[in-house]
């Protein structure tokens, strides 16, 4: 299934754009299929958390999509 991710901080910064689309169905293939398709993030990626629906499932491999997912990859960031 094809996701929308929101990307923020240094994820935003390495790609260029604010959103970003790939086919996934789970975290592990979001993961996986984000540093295939942009692989500018292949350090970022691994470091970042994400938020499924507003809710924080960090690294969680097995956390699975429902259609129409809202996805925020959260990298490291200071000062918040």
């Amino acid at each position: 299934m094809n996701i929308d991710i929101n990307l923020y901080a240094a994820a935003r910064h390495a790609v260029g754009k604010d959103c970003v689309s790939v086919d996934a169905e789970s975290l592990h293939e979001l993961r996986t299929n984000l540093i295939t398709a942009f692989p500018e993030l292949e350090k970022i990626v691994p470091q970042c958390s994400f938020l499924v629906n507003g809710l924080s499932f960090g690294r969680d491999a097995d956390t699975l999509f429902s259609p129409g997912a809202r996805i925020d990859v959260m990298p490291p960031f200071s000062g918040g």
